[in-house]
Formats: structure tokens, sequence, C-alpha cells
């Protein structure tokens, strides 16, 4: 089975191909969407085009995806219209990322989309993958009409695919449902027309026929054309005269309705069909209508990849200019930054430097003041160990000494004065005497008639190696615990132990006297004492819970 080639070329008019364009629907106000429909209305797609692609950047600019979107898709279908097929292909598919198919309300703008992309795919021959996008533009039509329409559009690209069984399907499933006479013509004369197609011997002409008829009742002037078409490809070889009749019919009403693509079609049947002379004179009119034609899609192509160029180079330029400016903004913020931070850095290290330096002042006075005190303290403590306590020990001598030795009595009391003369000294004197020796005479000097002394221990080899500042500390240590046992216990046996255990010294004190209460409060003199043992690593230990008189342990180590 053969038919024309040109059949192909069909418009989608003619193959009852369904267009919707987006009806006006404000979002976010937008002046140039205005304009875009004004322009629309009075007939003017370059005008209109120019608009809507205006409104688009608008939209984008204020987070309007749904108005971008309807904006594209107005875009792509005036392109289609104008024979921009590849450039309304682009601007939909472009469309598809601004809507949201969740959104019921935005699926008749979904719909009329994935139709657009159907119809460029259809008229660039592309007929699978305009099934593709039909199919997609069904799942989200809305009403029988629009349904009617998508389905016509999927039957009419299976019958250019040559799948007549699967087009002639889908024509009868749409002529038993209650439809128009409108409806009913459309897919009659489609149905009718592909059986031929599958087969030239079957009689077409009283269903074309009625089909004709029924659209001259309902005046529908654009399907008049196709069922001249149809009518004209039947007749062209059963009967010619016929076929010549049908496409003059479909050539007068092509110019009426002023459809170029119609009248190109009907000028090929024309000079197909006529004779000789009026041949050329029909070749001459195609020839110039195409000519024509492809001047004005050419130059609608050119005028949107102009405007369109134009958008994009504007948008860049508007972002180059953002950029330079946001560059500078940032440079003199960085300056501002810069010298805000270094004036607060410049406050904040002054006023820093001021609370140190009080800081210091303080700290100095209070240092100053702690040395005073600590001096103040040593010096007591040098005087109540000494002084005190030597003056106590000379009285004690003097007091229990029948023989008294006046010139001894006046060395010690001129010793005394000699170190109180240095007593701010801190390195204590090397003494002529064994270290052993000065313990017992001190020891000694504090034994009465009443008060008896006894040492254990105190040997020389004990104090080899000690150091002179223990020693020193040791003896004011021992000299204080005899004047307080002197001063208050009453005691009549004293006993002092001496020994060295795994290089600690430990010193045993014990009397018989009055002892000392767990709560009594210590004097400056024991205080005294435990501040020198504590300097000499040592411990001192007074048991009170004795039932009688007092023990005290004193350890430290020998070096």
């Amino acid at each position: 089975m053969k038919y024309p080639a040109l059949l192909f070329l069909l418009p989608i008019l003619f193959s009852s191909c369904y267009k919707k364009e987006i009806k006006k629907e404000k979002t976010t106000e937008n002046p140039f969407y205005d304009k875009a429909f004004a322009y629309r209305e009075t007939k003017k797609p370059d005008g209109a085009f120019l608009y809507f692609n205006k409104a688009k950047d608008f939209f984008i600019q204020q987070n309007d995806s749904l108005g971008a979107g309807k904006c594209l898709v107005n875009m792509a279908i005036i392109s289609a219209d104008r024979g921009d097929y590849f450039g309304g292909q682009e601007l939909s598919l472009n469309a598809i990322a601004y809507f949201n198919e969740k959104d019921q309300k935005q699926h008749v703008y979904i719909q009329s989309n994935y139709n657009n992309l159907g119809i460029t795919s259809d008229n660039l021959k592309e007929y699978k993958q305009a099934i593709t996008f039909y199919e997609k533009s069904k799942k989200y039509t809305v009403g029988n009409l629009g349904l009617l329409v998508v389905q016509n559009n999927i039957a009419n690209a299976y019958k250019r695919l040559k799948n007549y069984p699967k087009a002639l399907a889908i024509y009868k499933d749409i002529l038993a449902k209650n439809i128009s006479q409108t409806e009913y013509a459309r897919t009659l004369t489609n149905l009718v027309y592909t059986e031929w197609l599958q087969n030239e011997q079957f009689n077409a002409a009283p269903p074309l026929l009625k089909a004709l008829k029924i659209r001259e009742q309902e005046n529908d002037i654009k399907g008049l054309n196709y069922s001249y078409f149809a009518l004209a490809d039947y007749y062209t070889k059963k009967k010619p005269d016929s076929a010549l009749y049908f496409a003059e019919r479909m050539y007068q009403t092509a110019k009426e309705i002023n459809n170029p693509g119609d009248q190109l079609q009907a000028l090929q049947k024309l000079i197909k069909l006529s004779a000789p002379a009026n041949s050329i004179r029909y070749f001459d009119r195609y020839q110039n209508l195409e000519d024509s034609l492809q001047t004005i899609r050419n130059a609608a192509k050119n005028q949107f990849a102009l405007i369109r160029y134009e958008s994009e180079k504007t948008k860049a330029d508007n972002l180059k200019l953002q950029k330079e400016n946001t560059e500078k903004k940032y440079e003199l913020a960085t300056r501002e930054f810069l010298l805000l931070a270094g004036f607060i850095t410049f406050i904040s290290a002054a006023i820093i430097g001021a609370f140190w330096y009080r800081k210091r002042q303080e700290n100095m006075k209070a240092e100053a003041q702690k040395a005073i005190t600590e001096s103040r303290l040593k010096t007591s403590k040098k005087v109540h160990d000494v002084v005190a306590n030597g003056l106590y020990r000379v009285m004690t001598e003097i007091e229990n000494e029948l023989n008294l030795n006046k010139e001894l009595i006046l060395d010690k009391i001129e010793n005394l004065y000699e170190k109180s003369r240095d007593i701010s000294y801190e390195k204590p004197v090397s003494p002529d005497k064994p270290f052993n020796e000065i313990i017992s005479a001190l020891l000694s000097s504090f034994a009465t008639e009443n008060t008896k002394i006894l040492i254990a221990g105190n040997d020389a080899e004990l104090w080899l190696k000690v150091n002179e500042q223990s020693r020193y500390e040791l003896e004011h240590v021992i000299q204080e615990l005899m004047v307080n046992m002197q001063k208050h216990s009453k005691a009549s046996n004293v006993a002092l132990r001496f020994e060295n255990i795994n290089e600690q010294i430990n010193i045993y004190y014990t009397d018989n006297g009055l002892g000392m209460p767990e709560d009594a409060l210590l004097g400056n003199g024991l205080r005294n004492t435990g501040n020198r043992i504590e300097q000499i690593k040592g411990a001192i230990t007074f048991d009170t819970k004795v039932q009688k008189g007092l023990k005290i342990q004193i350890s430290f180590p020998v070096s």
C-alpha cells in the first residue's frame, strides 16, 4: 500500500492535535505577564513571546516557580505555532522543573506542557517520543473533551508509525463513547482514513462524506479542511475529478482561515491533479508560499532566539555587575572590619593593660605586705626563740644554781645580746661544740631539784648526716618544749630518747606533768615549733590522751 509521502507534513490541525494555551491566572503581581497576554490576545506572537520571557525572569526573581513555568509553556506553544519546533521542545522541557506534579491545581499546566512536547515531537517526526509525551499528558488531563483529544493525538501518532491496528483500536474506543457531533466527525474521519491506509480496497467514501456533512452542519471550518484532504487522497486514483474538486475546496478554505500549512498541502494535490497549464500556475503559488512561509518561520526562529539570547546576555551582565558590586562591598566591608577589629583590639589591649597594671600594683603591694608580715613573724620567732627562751633559760640557771658563777652568767647574757643584734640574719652560725653536747647542755640547763631530765640515744654519730639548718631548727624546737615544760607542766620527770631509723630521726618526749587538754590553743611558741618542723620536712605529734603527763613525737628526714 502506498500513499502520498507528503501525508507526514500534515499540520497539527489536520491530525486533530490539541493545544491548550495557558490561561491568565495571576499569582504574583507581574506587569510583564499582563502585557504578554495583551499581545497574545491581539494575535501578536512576537510581542507576547518577548514579554512572557521578561515575565518569566521576574517570576524567578520573586521565587514564583509556578508563574515561571506558565510563562515557559506559553513561550513553547508560541514557538511551536510559528514552526520553531526545536525551540518549542526545549522551552517545554525546561518548564517541567518548575511544576509540582503533586499539586492537582497545576495539572492543567503540566498537561498542556506535555501535550506541546507531543506536538513538537510529532512535527519533528519523532512519533514514538510523541506517544510517550501524549501518554504523560493523558495522565494529567482533566475532563472528557481534553481526554478525547489526547487519545486522538496518540492514535494519529500510531497511524504515522503505520501501526494501524493500534490506531484503529483507539479510534473505535472513542466512537463507542458518548461524544459530541464535532468529535464524532473528527474521530470517524480518522478511523475511516486509517482503515483505507491499511487496505486501499476499503470503501471509505460513504463514512468520509457522512463526516463531511456533519462538519458542514456544525460549521466546523477547520474540521472541513481535514475532510477535504482525506477525500482528495481517497479519490486521487479512483476519481481524479472528484479528488481535484476536494483539493480546490481545501485550498479555498485554507485561504479563508489563513492557514499557510493547509494551503501548501492543497497546492501539492492541485499540482498533481490539475491540467498542465493550471499545474504550472499552482506550482508557482506553492513555491512562493513555501518560500514566504519558510522566511516567516526562520524569522520567527531568529527572533525568538535573539530574544532569549538578549535575555540571557542581560542576566549574565547583571550577574557580572552583581559580582563586581559584591566584591567591592566585600572589600569595603573587609576594610571596615579590619579597622573596627584594630580599634577593638587597641581598646581591649588598653583595658587589659590597665587591669594588668592595676592588678600588678595590687600584687606587688600584697607581696610587699606579705614580705613585711613574714619578716615580722620571723623576727618575732627569733626574738621568742633566741632572746625570750634564752633569758628564761638563764633565769632558770640563776634560780637553781647554789654557787652562782657571776662571770659565766655575764658571758651568757652577753651571748644573748650578740644574738639579738644579729637576729635578722637567716644563716645559722656554726657552733664550736658537737651538736650532741649542745643538746645535752640545753636539756641539762632545765634540770632542777624538783625536775629530773633523762636523755637517751643522743650520740655524736646520730647527728653526723643532719645539716646545719635542721640542727638549728631542732635546737630551738627542743628549747621551746623545755620552756613550756618548765612553765606549765610541773613535771618531776622528763625523758627524751633519740634514734635513727632508716635515715629518719625520731625524738620521743615524755613527762609526768599536768599534760595538755585536747582543745588547748597553741601559743606562739608551739606555733613556731610546728613551723620549724615543717621547714625541715618533718612532723610533730602531741599525744594528749594519756592519763597523766604528755607524750610528743618528732620525726624528720636526715637529709
